[in-house]
């Protein structure tokens, strides 16, 4: 385990399938930080699960408590790392408060990664009844531009925890030295 330079949280964003909360829950573990999941705050907070709150109330729904809750996360200024929804770092309101309080890392993973690991998960209110391919292909088009802006880019593709998870720290330990 080791401690690095960061005051901030780091805000994990990036498609669903490409390792959010599996590399967070390593990531916080070796960098000695807390451990958030919006997905799990939202769920505790309404008593349901995701797809419940997505069939009971629909996805704008969803989008606007996701919103609220992460921004009101980052306004704690305390560090953690914080894995989020496929969709947040769209909301142009996230995405202000993870630049103004947070470095973003986007796990980035090609379409044939994500979509075998998203096959092994039925719990993507996104792809129920669907073709799953094509709306991986879908959201990739329309949100890998935004993603983009993220602080940090690291590839996912490589299935070793590890390597990912010391992949982000040194990338962090660079962006920590170039922002002081």
């Amino acid at each position: 385990m080791q401690k690095i330079y960061t005051k901030k949280p780091l805000v994990l964003i990036g498609l669903m399938g490409a390792g959010k909360t599996t590399i967070g829950v390593h990531l916080a573990h070796k960098i000695h930080l807390p451990f958030l999941d919006s997905d799990r705050l939202i769920e505790d907070l309404a008593g349901v699960t995701i797809p419940e709150i997505f069939e009971r109330d629909g996805e704008e729904f969803f989008r606007k408590v996701e919103s609220k809750t992460i921004r009101k996360y980052l306004k704690k200024e305390e560090a953690f790392v914080m894995a989020t929804g496929g969709g947040a770092f769209m909301d142009e309101q996230v995405r202000t408060s993870i630049k103004k309080n947070a470095i973003s890392i986007w796990l980035r993973a090609e379409l044939e990664i994500l979509l075998a690991r998203v096959e092994q998960n039925k719990t993507r209110p996104l792809l129920n009844d669907v073709d799953k391919k094509q709306v991986l292909q879908d959201l990739m088009e329309k949100r890998y531009p935004i993603y983009s802006q993220a602080d940090i880019i690291v590839d996912t593709d490589s299935n070793s925890r590890t390597i990912i998870v010391n992949e982000i720290i040194r990338q962090i330990e660079i962006f920590g030295q170039k922002n002081k």
